[in-house]
């Protein structure tokens, strides 16, 4: 399903003011959902946009490395809260852990010791843990967000210890042939986007050189198109389980930091930014590289995403941050929202029926009603479902007793007297208070 008229004609003017204000030879705008692209804008010709050409990603490939991580984490191979020394013996920063690092808030400094990484043909591991010295700690953990490209060359240095296999085999082998990214790669392919330095004297065009980063690889190398970046968005917004379970992506985009903390608008989680505009949260990346400016970002509640690249390094006084982050604020402003369609609820059975109907407490009155196999808690800001752990047993897994224990109370003759919600008890008699 496409946009409405206005709103594809809003993001088409976005693309183009960003190119023409960016002075960029060639920028896509593209706005996603559910895996495929629903709207497709470009403007320049240096190449013809296309979404199917590549672009380099730069540190939007950090995405990928943290869902590396998290899949090791969920198969038991590692704990976040494992040292850096349990995987890299012998660093002189092994104190920090994996959940520091993912969070950019280990204390470590940006980058990594030698020539610009970014712009030069890029070492080996040995290489990396060979700079590596006390100093590269500028502070403690948690004593304040510091992003750290180095973070991520060193958590792409543990999965390869952890499994024995190079990062780049890693992603392919368990991120892009699962999702079908097959325009995703280490190298650019055919057809790809040069990139460029635009001079700030007469405009003239400096192509840049592709290097490959070797060991900071984790950190920003990968290419791809905005059809391939449509299916990573879709794992964004709803994980595919081969993959990773929804659960643990919940647990990725939920903040570490905060980056700014005057105005709360942005943060990280482990691996995502967090982007705050008005009041919603977002999700994705930004990247760079020399030649390269893109940025991905998506609303998980609605679907929608958006995902945009250019070929020049920088957007003169715009950002492709601001850029991706104004077009997809214009879709949820002008899409309508999904209606979900009423159904009518089958009556409970067993013991659920039992539980369900009217429970007060402290003069206010909560609704138990099924849900699935739960059982949904309204009459909050916050209603909270329950799933059954066991007999008379549940555990609240969403919403505002998320963690929390409901234990049924019964009565001598085994009816069911009250509900004990972590010492808050509800009552069938509306004048109960305790």
């Amino acid at each position: 399903m496409s946009l409405l008229p206005e709103t594809g004609r809003r993001i088409d003017e976005i693309a183009a003011r960003a190119q023409s204000a960016g002075q960029v030879p060639s920028l896509v705008l593209a706005v996603v959902r559910d895996r495929a692209v629903r709207h497709f804008a470009g403007a320049g010709e240096q190449p013809h946009p296309d979404p199917k050409t590549q672009y380099r990603l730069g540190s939007i490939t950090k995405t990928f490395t943290a869902t590396l991580v998290m899949q090791l984490r969920d198969q038991g191979r590692l704990a976040l809260d494992d040292p850096l020394e349990r995987h890299l013996p012998g660093v002189p920063v092994g104190g920090v852990t994996l959940r520091h690092l993912l969070g950019h808030v280990s204390g470590l400094t940006r980058e990594p010791d030698g020539a610009w990484w970014e712009r030069a043909e890029g070492g080996s591991v040995e290489q990396l843990l060979a700079g590596l010295t006390p100093d590269k700690l500028a502070g403690p953990p948690y004593r304040r967000y510091r992003y750290s490209n180095l973070a991520y060359g060193l958590l792409g240095a543990v999965l390869e210890r952890v499994t024995g296999q190079s990062w780049a085999d890693l992603a392919t082998q368990r991120l892009l042939e699962p999702l079908g990214m097959r325009r995703t790669s280490l190298q650019p392919i055919e057809p790809f986007a040069r990139g460029y330095v635009v001079h700030a004297l007469g405009g003239t065009l400096h192509e840049e050189p592709r290097t490959g980063t070797g060991a900071m690889a984790p950190a920003g190398q990968l290419w791809s198109t905005v059809t391939d970046m449509a299916r990573w968005a879709g794992f964004l917004t709803d994980p595919a389980p081969q993959v990773l379970a929804r659960e643990t992506v919940d647990e990725m985009c939920a903040p570490v930091a905060i980056h700014d903390l005057e105005s709360w608008t942005g943060g990280h989680g482990l691996g995502p930014q967090l982007f705050r505009v008005g009041e919603r949260v977002y999700a994705g990346h930004g990247g760079s590289m020399p030649g390269y400016v893109a940025h991905l970002v998506v609303h998980r509640r609605s679907r929608f995403g958006v995902v945009a690249f250019a070929n020049a390094y920088g957007l003169g006084d715009l950002s492709i941050r601001e850029v991706s982050l104004r077009a997809l604020t214009a879709v949820l402003d002008g899409e309508p929202a999904e209606i979900t369609p009423w159904r009518a609820t089958p009556p409970p059975s067993g013991d659920r029926a039992e539980l369900c109907g009217r429970w007060w407490w402290m003069g206010r009155e909560f609704q138990v009603v099924p849900d699935g196999d739960g059982l949904l808690m309204t009459g909050t800001a916050q209603p909270t479902l329950f799933t059954r752990e066991a007999p008379d047993r549940w555990r609240g897994v969403e919403g505002g007793n998320e963690g929390e224990i409901l234990t049924v109370l019964r009565a001598p003759d085994g009816t069911v007297d009250r509900l004990d919600i972590a010492t808050f008890v509800f009552s069938r008699d509306p004048a109960h208070l305790a």
